[in-house]
């Protein structure tokens, strides 16, 4: 059975500061972390293609994980950024598209979870250029904490021809316990069709040092429940899940996640809403 990673991270800090990344208790994955890391996982996981997300607010990223997917056999695809509070996104999308690893640009995203306005996403600028997105071909990733998950729910009422990736099951309070309000907003946001959950970000949303698999349970059956097997998709969130799990730890948990799904079920799960939802050609 084919396996995507629909979404994992590198950086080398030699050439770009990950100024997300600050305090003591980032200090397990503050250096520079590349490939070579994570190609002994993917083996032993299994993992036959990912995708590689970008991680800072600029247009000098992409181009360099452009480059990496035509030099990489791993990396199947690119999820690039764009800043959607320009006027016209076109110009600089079209430059990520005529790059000549171009054709492996399946998505864009940007850091609404960061913005200080939890309506963000519904901003006039933003909206047009998430249109502009979809009428390129691509996707667009959704980035949200639960404070900006009821203002993605609009933007996507307002936006029936995109293709959306609800990334990290939108980052519920799990080291809260908490499941409100968050709960209602996935059930409204599964309402369409057009968006497809990634199902990763789970360890670090909980307590880093004192999680079970049963912590995330509730969470993942709401998420099935609204979206089904066939609108899931496994990510690992690589290396950013080692701040508090393994790369073996997020499979275990995904296994044992799914192991009551039917073939078909799986299919989807590990690669086929990947595929779909990104186009990939593979």
């Amino acid at each position: 059975m084919l396996r995507i990673d629909s979404h994992h991270h590198i950086w080398d800090i030699r050439v770009r500061p990950q100024t997300w990344m600050q305090g003591d208790e980032v200090k397990l994955i503050s250096r520079t972390i590349l490939m070579n890391e994570l190609e002994p996982e993917l083996e032993k996981a299994k993992i036959d293609y990912t995708v590689i997300v970008q991680t800072v607010a600029t247009v000098d990223e992409t181009p360099e994980f452009l480059d990496l997917s035509l030099s990489h056999p791993k990396i199947c695809a690119v999820v690039g950024w764009l800043d959607l509070e320009s006027d016209d996104i076109r110009p600089e999308l079209e430059k990520y598209l005529s790059h000549p690893g171009g054709k492996n640009l399946v998505s864009i995203r940007d850091l609404a979870q960061d913005k200080e306005d939890p309506n963000w996403l519904l901003r006039d600028n933003v909206v047009k250029n998430i249109h502009r997105i979809g009428e390129a071909g691509l996707t667009f990733d959704i980035l949200t904490r639960p404070p900006q998950l009821a203002a993605a729910v609009e933007m996507v009422k307002k936006s029936p021809n995109n293709s959306f990736v609800l990334d990290h099951i939108s980052k519920p309070y799990m080291a809260k316990g908490e499941m409100q309000p968050w709960a209602d907003q996935i059930s409204e946001i599964a309402s369409y069709e057009n968006v497809v959950v990634k199902v990763s970000g789970l360890f670090t949303e909980a307590n880093w040092s004192d999680w079970s698999q049963e912590t995330f349970r509730p969470y993942l059956d709401h998420v099935l429940n609204s979206f089904s097997p066939s609108r899931m998709m496994f990510g690992s969130d690589w290396p950013v899940c080692l701040l508090a799990a393994t790369y073996t730890d997020t499979i275990n948990l995904m296994e044992e996640f799914t192991k009551n799904f039917t073939k078909s079920e799986q299919e989807s799960f590990w690669a086929g809403t990947a595929k779909r939802a990104y186009k990939l050609k593979v």
